[in-house]
């Protein structure tokens, strides 16, 4: 009776066995490319999502995927890369349980971005986030200025945690509508509170040119200290 099954190829697509300790070392170095690949594109490419879950999800669907489409690929080295995938999971997440540094080197860090209504220039040089794409995110959440924000932090799933000023606390600050923002400049036309269009930082200015003495940058936008709206 004819096989409906060439089971030889259909374990191993006529592969020697030694084979599957080639596939372990394969899924080894592709699972630590990944892990580093998107730890160095940044958290935003993976929001919600940890690096590390995003790592497993694109490891376990390749090795799905892999031998549902191609005849060359065997079943046994496909199950052997989801065994080697889940081992160095629970290998990874018993160790990140055991050592922070290496919990801050695989999952990140909290940065605070925002401290009381100026930008921390040192968590900007370190992070991917771009300015423009931050002013988006606090116009999405209707804040006009950093004056109204106390303090935001990047968390490491990439969401922004923001924690608002008071009404009564709210202070001047560098405008985040495009309409404002746009209008910044090195030249100051008029004596008053300006804020630095870098770093946010206000100062009390008369009319010419200045430097902000935090960033060290000589655009300046008039701040202004407009309620948040609800």
């Amino acid at each position: 009776m004819k096989e409906i099954f060439e089971w030889e190829r259909f374990l191993m697509n006529e592969l020697p066995f030694k084979f599957l300790a080639e596939v372990i070392v394969r899924s080894t170095i592709m699972f630590v490319f990944l892990l580093i690949a998107l730890r160095v594109t940044g958290k935003r490419g993976v929001r919600q999502l940890s690096v590390f879950e995003t790592v497993i999800i694109i490891s376990l669907g390749s090795a799905a995927g892999d031998p549902m489409f191609y005849e060359d690929v065997g079943i046994i080295p496909a199950l052997v890369v989801f065994t080697t995938i889940i081992f160095l999971y629970r290998f990874v997440t018993w160790l990140t349980g055991k050592n922070v540094w290496f919990e801050r080197l695989i999952e990140g860090k909290t940065v605070c971005l925002i401290h009381e209504g100026r930008f921390s220039i040192s968590a900007f040089k370190k992070e991917t986030l771009a300015q423009d794409e931050f002013f988006s995110e606090l116009r999405a959440r209707s804040i006009e200025h950093l004056g109204q924000v106390r303090s935001a932090y990047l968390e490491p799933s990439g969401e922004v945690s923001v924690f608002f000023y008071k009404d009564e606390d709210v202070k001047y600050g560098l405008p985040l509508l495009p309409d404002l923002y746009h209008e910044k400049s090195k030249k100051i036309f008029k004596n008053g509170l300006h804020a630095c269009a870098f770093c946010g930082n206000v100062v009390d200015l008369p009319a010419g040119n200045a430097v902000c003495p935090v960033c060290s940058r000589e655009e300046w936008v008039a701040a202004i200290r407009t309620m948040r709206l609800s």
